[in-house]
């Protein structure tokens, strides 16, 4: 019998930024936080046009409290508290957001749920960028000052949960932009020491995210033990909390749990993700039941863990826009959230589980629709993974390399650099083949089971018409060069844009450049070597090049050979840039 850890974990957190998306209609949406940008310009039409968001999430606050969640976390801090040093007509809108925001306070209070508020490490406006003049001690007294207007403000706020290693993406518009101010962990450590005091005065809490994209001296946090050593140094306090992704990376798979929950004193809560990103983001099933229930077991052994937070909405820049909790296509998103829940507050098995969310959505036959999720996580670990890869551990610079190299979001990778980078790094590749052979039968075997248990039959299509094109490239990665391999995948891509119109279904963008790579399989073994290793240590040469030269390197490929770098690594999220710094 494993021992209980409910009674230690008291928090149970997820994200309620989904009924901010209804009314959003641009196609390609950046999930990573609610668009400010996008509310009306009046204040009668601002008034109306929270009608739906109050509608969505009465409802919303509804199923996640019968679920078993006690607390939700809202965006952000800096649009909803005025502060002197911001602009007149930027601090009016702020008034008008928070007078719209009290109401959804007082829903969620009538719920019992705890609102928890998140905030970026910084975000500027103009002016304010002015006034701070890139000085952090001008940045703290501000910081401080606006988390104190906050707490005073809002006395319905819980809490507040700062973000320190990423910052808006290159697309992100409004009256806010953040950038990444801390860049060393004394300095985070000297701002947590600076707030911490305001949340003991307020009896409220400060959760502080460990989330990096690897920027900075501080860009390790998420992994480096000695990093969050010096950023936690000397901090002792009830009212804060350290939260941290199950992993040493983002949301993929095949991750080990991250060390740092059984190093450091601190309180903690481990970060979920139930609608996918990597993983088509509940436009198909990609259930991680059998994933939680590891990571639950190994976490009965956790240094004060205290609670959990899941990600239902938030994550990723893709089209994909199912709202989990809102409408009835959010299934397999909720079946996550539902599996998280279950698992970590009442200890259940994950048969136990989903036998119960079965005979919540009107399923008897338990036995078929555990086979149908164990079909699921295979598809997912053997196909769209490719597994012999995702396994290895290999680091480069301050960075988890990803599970994921030729799927990313919405974009399906399909090139001679992503097939010379595999063949090095994957030694069986017949087996990689046959196993996404296999998994093509498994999708088959899934879309007669949904038939069965009349569940969306559409869904299982799509992803057999998805996977279906990865597995093609696999025969492009692994198998011998045939030039009848590169039109087959060319024909498939067409049928699969003319079968789903982006007016029609939300699809994977095909990427595909036969043209041979620029470097050979010796040039790219020596640059492996040189640039990747399999430990989480740093090595002398990482310290002497990849550390240092690496962001001079880059900065002067882009300015001599900026084509080189793919538009989707430039134009998206926060760039790619931004690990080189």
């Amino acid at each position: 019998t494993t021992p209980s850890i409910e009674p230690s974990m008291q928090i149970f957190l997820i994200d309620a930024t989904g009924p901010f998306f209804r009314q959003y209609k641009k196609r390609h949406i950046n999930w990573s936080k609610i668009p400010f940008h996008s509310f009306p310009k009046t204040k009668s039409c601002l008034a109306n046009y929270f009608l739906q968001i109050e509608e969505d999430m009465d409802l919303f606050t509804s199923r996640v409290k019968e679920v078993g969640f006690n607390a939700v976390t809202l965006d952000d801090v800096v649009h909803l508290t005025q502060h002197a040093w911001l602009e007149p007509e930027i601090n009016r809108w702020i008034q008008r957001y928070g007078e719209c925001y009290r109401r959804l306070f007082a829903m969620c209070h009538t719920r019992g749920l705890q609102v928890y508020l998140t905030m970026d490490i910084l975000s500027l406006t103009p002016l304010l960028r002015k006034r701070i003049n890139g000085n952090r001690k001008t940045a703290r007294d501000y910081i401080r000052s606006l988390i104190a207007n906050t707490l005073e403000t809002y006395p319905e706020v819980r809490g507040i949960i700062i973000r320190i290693g990423e910052c808006d993406g290159k697309d992100v518009k409004g009256l806010f932009k953040s950038e990444l101010i801390l860049r060393t962990p004394k300095q985070v450590n000297l701002l947590l020491k600076e707030l911490i005091p305001l949340f003991e005065q307020y009896n409220r809490t400060l959760i502080l995210r460990t989330w990096t994209v690897g920027a900075y001296p501080v860009g390790d946090l998420i992994w480096h033990k000695q990093t969050t050593a010096r950023t936690l140094k000397g901090i002792e306090s009830n009212h804060f909390i350290l939260s941290l992704k199950y992993g040493e990376s983002d949301f993929f798979r095949y991750q080990p749990l991250n060390k740092h929950f059984f190093h450091h004193k601190v309180q903690k809560i481990v970060e979920f993700q139930a609608r996918r990103e990597y993983e088509g983001c509940g436009e198909y099933p990609s259930f991680i039941g059998w994933d939680l229930a590891a990571y639950q077991t190994q976490l009965q052994q956790a240094d004060n863990l205290v609670g959990m937070s899941v990600w239902c909405q938030t994550g990723g820049w893709v089209p994909f826009r199912r709202l989990t909790f809102l409408e009835q296509s959010g299934i397999w998103n909720e079946l996550n959230v539902y599996l998280c829940i279950k698992l970590f507050k009442e200890q259940q098995t994950v048969e136990q589980a989903v036998t119960q969310f079965a005979s919540s959505i009107g399923i008897t036959d338990t036995d078929s629709f555990l086979e149908f999720l164990q079909c699921n996580d295979y598809v997912i670990k053997h196909l769209l993974y490719t597994r012999p890869f995702a396994e290895q551990k290999l680091f480069f610079r301050r960075v988890r390399i990803p599970g994921l190299i030729s799927v990313y979001w919405n974009n399906i990778f399909i090139n001679h650099s992503v097939r010379k980078i595999l063949r090095y790094h994957v030694q069986d590749w017949e087996a990689c083949v046959e196993q996404g052979e296999e998994s093509l039968d498994h999708i088959k075997r899934m879309k007669a089971l949904a038939a069965q248990l009349n569940l969306p039959e559409d869904d299982i299509e799509y992803m057999y018409d998805t996977f279906n094109i990865i597995q093609l490239a696999r025969k492009y990665y692994f198998l011998p060069y045939d030039e009848q391999r590169s039109k087959a995948i060319k024909k498939a891509k067409r049928k699969y844009k003319r079968k789903y119109p982006k007016s029609l279904r939300p699809r994977y963008r095909v990427k595909t450049n036969f043209a041979p790579f620029v470097l050979r399989t010796a040039q790219i073994k020596l640059l492996t070597r040189i640039l990747l290793r399999k430990k989480r240590g740093y090595r002398v040469i990482d310290r002497l090049i990849t550390l240092h030269f690496m962001g001079v390197a880059y900065k002067l490929l882009v300015w001599t050979r900026p084509k080189l770098i793919p538009k989707f690594a430039r134009k998206h999220a926060m760039g790619i840039e931004t690990i080189f710094k």
